[in-house]
């Protein structure tokens, strides 16, 4: 069983996004619940609870920050359920890149447009680390550097970001590397850019990953 713990947001596009990730990935076999880390309700004890049952924590976060360090496992160690293994957070995995570049040119990117990666921002800084990884990953695929902005919490933000792209004639346009729509996306798309990807949302190659995550987790118990 796969229980996706993601963030949270009150806005309710947020929360159909996370349920039609979770539709794509138990339409490839798998049985799914959804729980949140914040702000929304159910959190990931209620559903470990509600479960009973040997169960792995997808967490559905682009980066290893607070809430996947220290929300979650407590979430966790709350729960009544003992059969439960989490699994890595998302991280700036190949399939997500498929998605960002995907979504970028869907959203009418051109070669020549310079490029900003918008995140959520973090405190951590594994999490600010594996953006930047992303952001570089990306640069490679669009052959061109890409620089990195915050909807929060980290410095320069997107819109110091996308200022700081601009070249008289040009474009910029943001990668929006966030998995759901709400006050964050709001934040990119009011940065000032031209052109403003979607987030990752229900990709088909976020529900893969979504499955390959709860497969690395239940190798790595079998082998413990």
């Amino acid at each position: 069983m796969i229980v996706l713990a993601a963030h949270g947001t009150r806005d309710p596009a947020g929360a159909k996004v996370t349920e039609a990730l979770a539709e794509r990935v138990r339409r490839r076999g798998a049985e799914v619940a959804v729980a949140y880390a914040d702000v929304r309700q159910p959190d990931v004890t209620t559903v470990l609870d509600a479960i009973g049952r040997p169960a792995v924590v997808v967490p559905a976060f682009l980066a290893a920050g607070y809430h996947v360090r220290t929300d979650i496992p407590a979430q966790v160690a709350a729960s009544r359920n003992r059969d439960v293994v989490v699994a890595e957070a998302f991280g700036p995995a190949p399939e997500l890149l498929d998605a960002l570049a995907g979504r970028l040119r869907a959203a009418g990117y051109a070669p020549g447009d310079a490029v900003v990666l918008a995140a959520a921002g973090s405190s951590a800084e594994r999490a600010l680390g594996e953006v930047a990884a992303a952001a570089h990953a990306l640069g490679s695929r669009l052959r061109r550097p890409v620089r990195v902005g915050y909807a929060a919490t980290a410095r320069p933000s997107v819109a110091e970001a996308v200022a700081a792209a601009r070249r008289p004639g040009s474009r910029v346009a943001v990668a929006s590397w966030l998995l759901a729509p709400g006050l964050f996306q709001r934040r990119v798309t009011e940065a000032g850019a031209e052109v403003v990807s979607t987030p990752l949302g229900a990709h088909p190659a976020v529900a893969e990953l979504v499955l390959r995550r709860y497969r690395e987790a239940r190798r790595a118990t079998r082998a413990a």
